[in-house]
Parts: structure tokens; sequence; C-alpha cells
């Protein structure tokens, strides 16, 4: 292996993270990388019967099992669900938390999400990207010599559209990535479910409601394309939405992985900020060495 790399994902909740990087967390530690996760608010609002103390327990707890789970230091700011801010306090925090690990590139959210929180994660890693390298801002955290690169997570909105740079295969740690999800209890069979209109249809079976989630299944013995994946679709993080990615931007999972590429079924895909450090080919190939 070459340098380690220090990654940090910046999520707004303690899932954002797992849902749209979690595959390639998983391959950055695998292949010896250091991974550091962070979830701006403290989870208190996702829930429809757990009062706001005894949910934002209940998700620490099970952020600290994915922690366990994949090795991943997995931090929780006290900011409550619905109320992130991207303010001036904010945003020293987030210098001073980002120079103290050093990241070699940031994963976050875009800034045109339906939700406040995930904008104003966004916003805030945009805000603080050029503040990294100024010695006089947070001077107490001595200033990084360069910006990390910084990726945007996908979303699927449209104005403008997110139009990814990498898209990283994840065939070889779906399964590790549904686990993640299934630590997510809260959420993933409980919350979400609420919200689709879908709760009465989760199994009480820990092992039926793993699979309930992951459903439907995608056939492994041929790579479908976007129309062909249509029929499979579901509300849940299910194995269509791991999909997707790769059958829709297939043209750049080419340009990575060459003929592999059309074996691929499984993806994660990541746009360039430019807020940050703007790598050349070499710097990409570099900082996802997979």
């Amino acid at each position: 292996m070459n340098k380690q790399l220090k990654v940090l994902m910046i999520g707004a909740h303690l899932d954002d993270n797992d849902f749209e990087g979690g595959g390639t967390a998983l391959k950055y530690i695998k292949a010896g990388h250091k991974v550091q996760f962070l979830s701006m608010c403290n989870g208190c609002g996702g829930h429809h019967e757990n009062t706001p103390e005894e949910i934002a327990k209940r998700r620490y707890k099970e952020a600290q099992n994915v922690a366990q789970l994949t090795g991943v230091k997995y931090d929780v700011w006290d900011i409550n669900d619905c109320e992130l801010m991207a303010d001036l306090e904010t945003r020293k925090k987030l210098v001073r938390y980002i120079r103290e690990f050093n990241p070699d590139i940031i994963f976050s959210h875009r800034t045109n999400d339906y939700h406040a929180d995930h904008r104003n994660a966004g916003v805030l890693v945009q805000d603080a990207s050029y503040l990294l390298i100024v010695p006089n801002f947070c001077p107490e955290v001595p200033a990084m010599e360069e910006m990390p690169v910084i990726m945007y997570f996908r979303d699927p909105f449209t104005n403008p559209p997110f139009t990814p740079n990498v898209v990283i295969s994840i065939d070889n740690v779906i399964d590790k990535k549904f686990d993640m999800y299934d630590c997510h209890v809260s959420q993933v069979y409980e919350w979400l479910p609420f919200t689709h209109g879908e709760l009465d249809k989760v199994p009480s079976d820990k092992l039926e409601r793993k699979e309930w989630y992951r459903s439907p299944r995608i056939p492994r013995d041929k790579v479908l394309s976007v129309e062909e994946l249509q029929k499979y679709k579901s509300k849940n993080h299910s194995e269509y939405w791991e999909a997707m990615s790769a059958a829709k931007y297939r043209d750049i999972i080419l340009k990575y992985y060459g003929e592999k590429a059309n074996e691929i079924i499984f993806a994660e895909p990541f746009q360039l900020s430019e807020y940050g450090k703007q790598p050349d080919e070499n710097e990409i190939r570099r900082l996802f060495p997979f």
C-alpha cells in the first residue's frame, strides 16, 4: 500500500454517510486507509414513537455498532435534527474538527437537497473549505497545508443535476454494506418504513426483516440497464438502489475499470466539488486506489 489516506465523510444525520458512501468507506478500510464518519446532528428527530432523548441515545448506539462492525470512527455532534444552521460558530467548529483529522479527501452533501440539515451540512463544508488553510482563522488549531479534495454524495435532484466524476464498484462489499444498514434498526425498520407508509410490512424476525430491506434482489447472471432495473424498484435502500448507479453511470465506470465495468452490478457515484483542491487524473486515481 502507498501512503495511508485519511478519509472523512460528513453527513447531516447518523445514517447519511452509510447510505451514500458506506461501500466506498468499506473499500478504503479494507485497503488499510483511515476512515472517519461525522454526523453533525444527534438523531433526535428520527422517530415516530420514541422521545427525542430516547431516539438520540438509540441512534448513537446504532452508529457505534457500525463503528464496531467496520472499523470506522463514528463521531456525532450534539446538534438537534432539523436545527443544523450554517452559522459562524458551527463553521468554526467544523474547521477545527477537519483540521484535527487533517483528511486527504472529504465526502459530503450537495447544497440542493430536500432536507435543510443536508443543505446546511453542504454549505458548512463549502464555507470551511478555504478557511482550512487560513492560519488566522481559528488559530488555536494549526491550519492545513492545503485544502483536501471534496466530493459530493449522490442525490436525485436535477437543478442542477448530480454529475459524478468518479463511480466506485462496491460489488465485493455489498453484503457488508447491508450489514451497516442493519445496524440502524430505528431507521431502516421503523422510522423510514413509517414515513413510506410501510411499517406494517416489516417482518418481526431479524433475518427476515434484513432480507425485506434488501429486497428485491438483483440478478447476478447479467448486468441490467436502467430500464430493466425499473421493474425491481423499491422504496427501501434495496439492491435496486445500489444497482441503479452502476447502470446509470456505466460510461464513467468504463473509464476507471475498463472491460470489467461490464460486470459491475453495484456502485457508488461521487461528484467533484469546486470548493476543495482540484485534483488531476493521477491524483484522482491515488485518492480512489481501487
